[in-house]
């Protein structure tokens, strides 16, 4: 069983940055692929960003692109989002997920284990 705990949402203005973390529990964290997702109220889960377990590929949605990068650590059993010049519209809870293939999905259903959520505001 994998456990994703993520942190460092919170409140932010409109153009600042945040960094999110994502730790995972269990040896085998280099195995996985990694995936961020958001959803904001009254919609669905989207992807964001996501990542291979070889590192030599990150893949973002269209809508966060030029402004987030995805990056991790398998020595801290870790990944990472961060984002600059935000939005409003990147107003949302922040979920991280695994995948055991070690690929990236852009869909839910590809992922096995998912975090808590960590929420992320932006104000005008």
């Amino acid at each position: 069983q994998v456990q994703l705990v993520e942190s460092g949402g919170g409140l932010v203005q409109a153009g600042g940055s945040l960094r999110l973390s994502c730790a995972a529990s269990g040896r085998t964290f280099s195995n996985y692929g990694m995936g961020w997702f958001r959803q904001a109220p009254g919609k669905g889960r989207e992807f964001v960003s996501g990542i291979r377990l070889s590192q030599d590929s990150t893949y973002y949605a269209d809508s966060v692109k030029g402004r987030f990068t995805i990056s991790r650590d398998n020595a801290k059993n870790t990944v990472y989002l961060q984002m600059n010049s935000l939005k409003p519209e990147d107003t949302a809870v922040y979920y991280c997920a695994a995948n055991v293939l070690g690929i990236v999905f852009t869909t839910s259903e590809g992922y096995h284990y998912w975090g808590q959520g960590t929420q992320v505001t932006v104000s005008s």
